[in-house]
């Protein structure tokens, strides 16, 4: 009897999310089991809408993945489709969505924080093996060093700001652009070096207004001062900083109105950020966390998440270097870790910004 696989992707999409799927069918296909993939998210499982992503190949041929599926790698989004759910929180939902998984041989998550979540509660109320693999922008994910999309939202991070960097220098424009990443400024500090920023503004830096009010006044002061030959100032501000975007430029605005010539201009980036095929980085970190997670599922293991390239204890080792598998749990808790701030991860991105923040001002 042929053994069947479930694939779902679930919360925010992430560019490398199609990347991944095609892998895992691939690598499926290879040891003769069949794909199902699950249409948006929990709340597909909880119905049953369940689309086939292999075939045979002809008469009694082996399985490939679907043509779709083959020729989708290269693209952002998902072609399963993502939704929230919140039936999925209940113990109704739950037992709903363990029913449709009966007899096959497992299930992988793609996604979050959230839906790495819901895969930890319904591993331990089923008896189907339920396996996760990191996809996020935020970077946000506990024990792996990067989660899929990671790299494509950076890409696309610094293209948007070299070309309002072009026009910036134009007119002596001092810009403030906001990038995505919830409560995690992962992004705004990764693509504030790469981009040449003048400053970067975090939530985990703990700034209030007049703070950081102050410290954009000093730099855009310093920076832009008659006989400088320097024509820009370019402040990343992560999402999770409170102080709305376009009250900060107004107000950063009003304070440097004597400066002649000189403005402040707003910029949020938004979804543009979620957009886009996935870097070669993101395909092949997706191809690799693809092949461990069907490896576990197929194995019976269950409650866990495959992570790469983690510097957190513990982990089970695989054929991939680069590749462990965590339980869950501990993936959920280094999560909350991240976010609050007491992960060493946390505090050595935080006290790595520290270190370069007058260079960055140069």
């Amino acid at each position: 009897m042929t053994r069947t696989l479930a694939v779902m992707t679930s919360g925010g999409d992430s560019p490398g999310m199609n990347t991944a799927l095609r892998a895992l069918v691939r690598v499926a296909a290879v040891r003769g089991v069949r794909v199902l993939g699950v249409e948006f998210g929990y709340e597909g499982l909880m119905e049953g809408r369940f689309r086939e992503l292999t075939r045979l190949d002809g008469e009694g041929g082996p399985l490939v993945p679907e043509p779709e599926l083959d020729a989708s790698g290269h693209l952002g989004g998902t072609i399963l489709g993502s939704a929230r759910s919140q039936r999925f929180l209940t113990a109704e939902g739950r037992a709903e969505a363990a029913r449709r998984l009966d007899g096959m041989a497992g299930l992988v998550v793609i996604g979050g924080n959230g839906s790495l979540t819901g895969a930890h509660l319904l591993a331990r109320e089923c008896r189907t093996p339920v396996v996760g693999i990191p996809a996020s922008i935020d970077n946000d994910i506990g024990c792996s060093a990067s989660a899929i999309g990671v790299d494509t939202a950076l890409n696309t991070i610094v293209e948007a700001c070299d070309r309002i960097s072009d026009t910036a220098r134009a007119h002596r424009r001092a810009f403030v652009v906001e990038v995505m990443g919830r409560h995690c400024g992962y992004l705004a500090m990764a693509a504030a070096v790469s981009a040449g920023a003048d400053a970067v503004l975090f939530r985990e830096q703990g700034r209030g207004e007049a703070d950081i009010l102050q410290a954009l006044e000093s730099l855009v002061r310093r920076n832009l001062a008659e006989g400088r030959a320097k024509r820009r100032v370019l402040v990343l501000k992560a999402e999770g900083v409170e102080l709305p975007t376009a009250l900060l430029v107004s107000r950063l605005q009003e304070r440097i109105k004597d400066m002649k010539g000189v403005e402040a201009r707003g910029m949020v980036l938004g979804h543009l950020v979620r957009g886009g095929g996935p870097t070669h980085h993101d395909r092949m970190i997706a191809g690799r966390l693809a092949f461990g997670a069907v490896e576990a599922a197929l194995e019976g293991t269950t409650d866990v998440m495959v992570g790469w390239q983690s510097t957190v204890p513990g982990g089970q080792t695989t054929p991939d270097p680069y590749v462990k598998r965590y339980p869950l749990e501990q993936v959920l808790t280094e999560t909350a870790a991240l976010l609050d701030g007491s992960s060493p991860v946390t505090q050595r991105r935080v006290k790595m910004m520290e270190s370069v923040q007058g260079v960055l001002a140069l």
